[in-house]
């Protein structure tokens, strides 16, 4: 008897770590920082709505996306500790900032899964689509344009409000980025000396 309960166990448990490596494993390239790097101007913005349908479908699947994402960030060797937090965290964010406007239904996870934006159901901006916006404006600093931490879903309304705008969140992060090595010196004096 007790053999079979560790049997089920067992098996539970590699069931469990099988799900997380597959999980991880959908969003893994879409996060490669090597693929990235090689995509042209916006090119990671259908990768985050992507990013979120992959997590959407893992948690809906009982995954712990904190772990799917933690072994996604280890396939393709994102060692860097800063690093790995503030991607994990934009990642969570975004996932949270499509779920509560009612963004993760069957209609727009289809559009996610293909890369694009779903349409807000709920709250001030509904009927807008859920774009990716850049924390620290790809205008001020293009260095940012495809790195994944930097990249935020926000209706398009408020997205287009918010234009090249920094204040001092894109200064507090500017150098979150920067202690990470995403983001060089220079353009870390680039978001210090921008307009308000």
């Amino acid at each position: 008897m007790i053999r079979l309960a560790f049997a089920l166990l067992a098996t539970c448990v590699l069931a469990f770590a099988a799900d997380i490596d597959t999980h991880g494993a959908k969003i893994a390239p879409l996060i490669d920082p090597a693929k990235l790097a090689t995509l042209g101007e916006r090119g990671a913005n259908p990768r985050v709505q992507k990013i979120v349908y992959w997590l959407a479908t893992a948690r809906s699947e009982g995954a712990n996306i904190t772990n799917v994402i933690e072994r996604a960030l280890s396939s393709v060797l994102v060692t860097n500790q800063l690093r790995r937090e503030l991607t994990k965290a934009t990642m969570l964010r975004n996932l949270l900032i499509a779920d509560r406007p009612g963004c993760l239904d069957k209609e727009g996870l289809d559009d996610m899964r293909r890369g694009n934006a779903a349409t807000v159901k709920r709250g001030w901006y509904r009927g807008d689509q859920l774009s990716v916006d850049h924390v620290i404006p790809r205008a001020v600093v293009p260095e940012l344009d495809n790195v994944i931490a930097n990249l935020e879903l926000l209706p398009q309304r408020a997205n287009a409000r918010k234009n090249s705008t920094i204040g001092q969140r894109q200064r507090d992060f500017a150098q979150k980025l920067n202690k990470a090595r995403l983001l060089s010196k220079e353009g870390l004096q680039k978001v210090m000396r921008a307009k308000r």
